[in-house]
């Protein structure tokens, strides 16, 4: 049996289970799947939880919320996305030691070129510059992207992740609340990394009338599938990557991670795991 978990807060709901255990059958595999919350969100919590599995011989785990940054402390490698991004989703636990990887970095990828093939990502205007959000940000210039436009709640967090961008020899500015029409206008592609659109946080990242002219958007949130943001950038005729592609491809290269096994056909596993757990949309 292959153990693998997921540690983090606010999980009960997570589609990861399913998903993992879905890619262990096809690969005749025997995964067990399971959901590891930390009494507290501290560094010591964390600590404490991944302790727990290494001495109960899981194979690895992801890492979500809120500690993509304080599990690269835990690792003994960290490979060149984690480098770059300042976080980590995934930990492979192998030979006694922790690897660290960001699949959100290269599930991004892969979803992006799936849906747009070799369209450049050109000027990106990006709402939200948190954990998901420093790993688009870097991702973005894998695709293309000439120049990252950062917005924030957090002046502050848009900084750093900014500073970050161009310390690795990138382009990357701020953008203040009252220069968003301008940047939007200006961008090439429209990025939601904010909760903003999710069930329980409904609402649109940006302006409705702000959506035009640009050639594609994302939105990380995918429950639903089908965000106001994106429903009203597919009415303006952009191109559409989802968040499902994100949360989708991500699982496929955590899987590969923990496994060594290859999926090489990835569209009968996206086809059976939209039917049998309901994913609907009407964009994609």
């Amino acid at each position: 049996m292959l153990h693998i978990g997921l540690i983090g807060q606010a999980i009960a709901a997570s589609r990861s289970p399913s998903l993992h255990m879905m890619l262990g059958e096809l690969k005749q595999l025997p995964v067990d799947y399971q959901l590891q919350v930390p009494e507290e969100s501290s560094a010591a919590s964390f600590n404490a939880k991944l302790a727990d599995i290494r001495a109960l011989g899981f194979v690895g785990t992801n890492v979500t919320f809120p500690y993509k940054q304080i599990a690269i402390d835990s690792a003994d490698e960290v490979n060149d996305a984690v480098k770059k991004v300042g976080a980590t989703n995934t930990l492979l636990l192998k030979d006694g030691k922790v690897c660290a990887f960001n699949t959100d970095y290269t599930g991004f990828i892969r979803g992006y070129k799936g849906r747009v093939g070799d369209l450049p990502a050109g000027k990106v205007l990006m709402i939200g510059a948190g954990g998901v959000g420093r790993a688009i940000g870097f991702a973005l210039f894998e695709v293309g992207a000439t120049e990252v436009l950062v917005t924030d709640l957090s002046e502050a967090s848009a900084q750093s992740l900014v500073d970050a961008i161009n310390r690795a020899g990138y382009s990357a500015r701020v953008v203040a609340k009252e220069d968003i029409a301008a940047a939007a206008a200006d961008a090439d592609g429209l990025v939601n990394c904010t909760p903003v659109g999710h069930l329980k946080t409904p609402g649109m990242p940006i302006a409705a009338d702000l959506i035009y002219g640009q050639k594609w958007a994302f939105d990380a949130v995918y429950t639903p599938m089908d965000t106001e943001f994106l429903v009203e950038a597919n009415r303006k005729s952009l191109q559409i990557v989802s968040g499902f592609d994100l949360f989708f491809y991500q699982a496929i290269d955590a899987f590969e991670i923990f496994t060594g096994e290859k999926i090489t056909d990835v569209k009968p596993v996206w086809d059976q795991f939209r039917e049998k757990y309901n994913v609907v949309s009407s964009l994609i």
